[in-house]
């Protein structure tokens, strides 16, 4: 493969993940919200989170969460999760379903993976296996750790009456 044709597939690529990641952020922007209420399949919390130790003790997620992007108002009405709106149980219960959406959203942007690997000359191939993991997969651990915290102050109110 010339350097030129190389040039033009990386451009493609790029293209085509920031479209899926857009993409990907409009669906799951479009949803109700009556279908993030609770904490499904997908949602809930894992064993292994530890009650959120995991992110704190071994994913280091206080040292880097902050630089990580937030682009849910990047669509109109979307809910901007850098800082907590009030500290009702219903803000914060607004929170955690904000938090399942962007979860979901960087899911599904992980879904083309394999179609990436495929269509991607061999020596791309494995650039297109880890980009979408190292863009979502801490977003998502972000979610989750953020949700485990909203649950644990959502159960603070509840015990203060």
């Amino acid at each position: 493969m010339t350097r030129g044709r190389l040039l033009a597939v990386i451009a493609l690529d790029a293209a085509a993940w920031a479209a899926v990641q857009v993409g990907t952020g409009y669906v799951s922007h479009r949803l109700p919200l009556r279908l993030l209420d609770r904490d499904g399949w997908l949602w809930r919390e894992r064993r292994w989170e530890q009650g959120g130790r995991f992110y704190v003790d071994v994913a280091r997620i206080r040292r880097w969460k902050r630089f990580l992007p937030e682009a849910g108002a990047a669509f109109e009405g979307g809910f901007d999760k850098r800082r907590l709106r009030g500290r009702a149980p219903a803000d914060l219960e607004r929170f955690a379903a904000e938090t399942r959406r962007a979860e979901l959203g960087h899911w599904l942007a992980l879904l083309p993976a394999p179609v990436f690997v495929a269509l991607n000359p061999p020596l791309l191939a494995p650039f297109m296996a880890a980009y979408p993991l190292a863009v979502n997969l801490p977003c998502i651990a972000a979610q989750r750790y953020n949700r485990i915290r909203l649950r644990r102050a959502a159960g603070r109110l509840r015990a203060r009456g």
